[in-house]
């Protein structure tokens, strides 16, 4: 039986109106053997490109998403919250019932018809990772690019999941053509703290040999140190191994970015924390009181 899923709000004003297809749900799996414990939700998408509002101030601005909900399972994954408008919980349902975009490359080779598109650079990344498990089952990023380098269309992949060396030819094969970015997210080496806070992620020190083996082969694969999470990754000797392994391996960039906590997210990640290491529960309600960033942070309000 297929998961009751909202797919179209009743406000016929709202953007998420118009996400998919009047049909909709068109097929529903369980998935088995290396993909038990998840449920793929098959849907045509109106469109692929996404324009990024302005006033997000986001520094790219069309994105990219094949998949909705990631299987990575990140507690504090800022993406949750897109659950909700398909009356789907932000909890386990976001880790374990995926929507699949099953047109994506179909609709993707439509949207950039030359009359249509300028060429604009496109994030991929910025919502759910398009690595996560179910790419390998689908195979849509991989379509996807095949779509962009085709057409020479610049643009970037943001991921936790050392499933893009499947696609290492492509992407040196995108980089002649044109302007291409990889930026891995790698929050500590910590695997204590990797076990608990992203459980369905790859090791992180495959994910270092995965930056490593891009900028070897010529694809430029920078590292967002991120997020890191006070009182379990945010000793200076953790981020600094961080940043030196990812040195060591080559990376274009290291940033480091503190856990941010948005409405939705933080309550998600609240009650995690308060099973995980409730120890830790009146430090993140003193540091995250005013708003979503850590305090002391721009836009944390001091």
């Amino acid at each position: 039986m297929a998961t009751p899923v909202r797919w179209r709000t009743t406000d016929d004003n709202s953007p998420q109106g118009s996400l998919f297809d009047a049909d909709a749900l068109l097929d529903h799996h369980v998935g088995k053997g290396e993909f038990r414990g998840l449920e793929f939700l098959h849907v045509n998408a109106r469109r692929i490109i996404n324009e990024v509002p302005n006033v997000s101030r986001m520094p790219f601005r069309y994105t990219i998403n094949a998949y909705r909900g990631c299987s990575h399972a990140c507690a504090y994954c800022f993406a949750r919250p897109t659950h909700a408008y398909l009356d789907l919980d932000i909890g386990r349902d976001f880790d374990t019932k995926i929507v699949v975009k099953v047109n994506a490359v179909e609709r993707l080779r439509a949207e950039l018809r030359p009359k249509r598109w300028g060429g604009h650079h496109i994030a991929m990344g910025t919502n759910t990772d398009p690595y996560q498990r179910a790419e390998g089952k689908y195979h849509l990023t991989r379509g996807i690019v095949e779509v962009l380098t085709e057409a020479a269309n610049p643009f970037s992949i943001l991921t936790k999941s050392t499933l893009i060396l499947r696609d290492l030819d492509l992407l040196v094969e995108a980089i002649q053509r044109a302007d291409v970015h990889v930026n891995f997210s790698i929050g500590t080496l910590d695997e204590e703290v990797w076990k608990l806070a992203e459980p369905g992620t790859p090791h992180p020190r495959q994910r270092v040999e995965a930056v490593a083996r891009l900028n070897a082969a010529g694809v430029p694969c920078g590292v967002l140190v991120a997020p890191i999470l006070p009182g379990l990754s945010d000793r200076p000797e953790q981020v600094a191994a961080v940043k030196a392994a990812c040195a060591e391996a080559g990376a274009s960039s290291v940033s480091v970015i503190n856990l941010h906590l948005r409405p939705g997210v933080r309550e998600h990640f609240m009650g995690w924390l308060g099973e995980a290491r409730p120890d830790l529960v009146p430090t993140y309600e003193r540091l995250y009181r005013k708003g979503a960033y850590l305090r002391g942070e721009a836009g944390g309000g001091g």
